[in-house]
Order: C-alpha cells, then structure tokens, then sequence
C-alpha cells in the first residue's frame, strides 16, 4: 500500500504532462468541433416558413434537388453574433453569387421577421425550427453555425461561430469551391 501511495504524484504528474502537451499541441484547433454530419446527407426534416418573411420553409428534398452547392446558416435574432455575420452572409449572395438557406433556431416568428425586415433577407429558404427538434438532427451545438452542402445533398463542411473574420470567409469559400460551387 506504501509503494502505490508513494508512486501517487508522479503518476498525476504524468496524467497532467499528457494534457498539457497535448493543449500545446500547435496542430490543435481548440474551436473545432467534430461533426458527425460531415461527408453525410442532410438529416430527414421539414420545416415551415418562418410567418411574415414571404420566404419558402426548408426540407432535406428542397436541399437535395437544388443540384449546386449551398450554405445553410443556423440562426436566431436573440444571437449577437447572427447580427454580425449577417452583412458577411448578404455579401456573399450579392457580390458572389452564393445560395443561402437558413434555419431559424428556437426563435419566435415575430421576432424573425423584423429581425429580417430590419437587416433584410438574403435567404432564399427559411425553416421555422421553433422548438429545436431539426437542430437536434443537425447536431448543432449553439448559434450561428454554417453548413456547406453540395449539389447532391451531402453535407462537406461545418463552420461553428459567425463568419465575420477574413479567415473564416475564406475557409467557407474554399469549402464551396471544393464543392464545386463558388470560389
């Protein structure tokens, strides 16, 4: 008993040295998050429209026969951050060409449409996801997270955060352009 209490520090010195090396690990991106959903189809969903935006609601067929690449943009108008990626997500509709779906994450309605009347629409489909269920099923671990989805439906690529940086533009660029859209 002596022997393993005696060899209790270095053995939590070993345990500690491991997770340090491995914090400090310059290939580690502490934000990226895993995602079951990438190299996938879409989930199996439905969602209405968001009421009072005259935008269409949202489905995995709608996604599936659009034969191009898209985003699909989890957003909410609670979420600061949806605030400040949505001028970068209008720019890249107008400027280049991109096809925008969104889901409106656990929102009200009301509060979406005059959110969206406010900043304007540059979704082409919306989906009321009121209660979180689709969410669930795309795995989403908070708001805003974006989704590059090819021609055929399968999903190549998650962004988790608001797309304001330059870096971050570029990633979902380079993610549409290696899905055969937009560079």
């Amino acid at each position: 008993m002596k022997k393993i209490l005696l060899a209790m520090p270095a053995l939590v010195a070993v345990v500690l040295g491991g997770f340090l090396f491995w914090g400090l690990n310059p290939d580690r991106d502490p934000n990226a998050i895993p995602s079951a959903l990438v190299s996938e189809p879409v989930p199996d969903f439905e969602l209405p429209p968001v009421e009072g935006t005259q935008t269409p609601g949202l489905s995995t067929a709608a996604l599936r026969s659009i034969g191009e690449p898209v985003l699909v943009n989890v957003f909410a108008s609670w979420c600061v951050p949806c605030r400040a990626e949505h001028a970068v997500l209008t720019k890249f509709v107008e400027q280049d060409g991109v096809r925008l779906m969104g889901i409106n994450y656990m929102d009200k309605s009301a509060d979406a449409a005059n959110w969206l009347e406010e900043l304007g629409n540059p979704y082409e489909r919306i989906g009321s996801d009121s209660e979180g269920r689709v969410g669930i099923e795309w795995g989403i671990s908070g708001v805003p997270e974006t989704f590059v989805i090819d021609g055929t439906g399968i999903v190549v690529y998650r962004y988790v955060g608001p797309i304001v940086t330059p870096e971050a533009q570029d990633e979902i660029r380079a993610a549409l352009a290696a899905a055969g859209g937009q560079s």
